[in-house]
């Protein structure tokens, strides 16, 4: 499959409100990549033979929600309501929009775009961040004669996205003629991790080589039908 890579490329920190993980103070997430890390959950949504949207759950830890939510209790009570995180889950959502949504489909040469997301919300529970939304196609897609990937990552490696164990990749309204099967990236070799450990946070594009890396950092769900 061929990543469109462009759109994670020349990021800003203003992209998913990362400048957060950069402006805390001695921790591991100002010093070294990967700067965020997510664990994360995806329902794909079959409407018919096709593909229609995919639903994605994201938590992310503990060091971005601690400055993410600073100034966000409007009311002064000590608890976050949706209202109050709705302006900061929309800046999310439009900030990830460049970048893809971190999410690439496609069939064969075929990849898809995404409507701008309508339906999302963040929630704030145990002082943890955790995005939910929905990822619309903008034209539903078919596994048909080729298989249908689906793949979560970001190929610069800023953002680490680690799949839940249980049921990390789910369907709805799979067709009967259809299976779905989930691979998790591979583990890095330690001296490339080593090695991407020593960017800092001002390294905003990963060089070439690197980057041929991080595609295999790809959690892939793939739909094959009639097989």
């Amino acid at each position: 499959m061929a990543y469109k890579l462009t759109r994670a490329l020349g990021r800003t920190l203003s992209g998913l409100g990362l400048a957060a993980a950069m402006a805390l103070p001695n921790s591991d997430a100002a010093l070294a990549h990967p700067h965020v890390w997510v664990t994360a959950r995806t329902e794909l949504v079959f409407n018919g033979p096709k593909l229609d949207s995919i639903r994605h759950v994201w938590q992310f830890d503990e060091a971005f929600t601690a400055f993410a939510i600073q100034g966000l209790d409007t009311d002064e009570d000590g608890n976050l309501t949706q209202e109050e995180l709705q302006p900061l889950a929309k800046v999310n959502i439009e900030s990830m929009k460049e970048f893809g949504y971190f999410t690439f489909v496609g069939v064969g040469d075929v990849e898809p775009e995404f409507k701008m997301p309508t339906e999302y919300w963040l929630d704030f529970n145990n002082g943890l961040l955790t995005l939910f939304y929905t990822l619309p196609l903008q034209t539903p897609i078919a596994p048909g004669s080729e298989e249908l990937t689906v793949e979560v990552f970001d190929p610069t490696f800023f953002v680490e996205f680690e799949m839940i164990e249980k049921e990390p990749v789910t369907v709805s309204n799979l067709p009967d003629s259809c299976k779905m099967a989930f691979e998790r990236p591979k583990e890095l070799e330690s001296d490339v991790a080593s090695a991407l450990a020593e960017f800092p946070s001002s390294v905003k594009e990963l060089p070439e080589e690197f980057m041929t890396v991080t595609e295999t950092l790809a959690n892939k769900a793939t739909i094959t039908c009639g097989r």
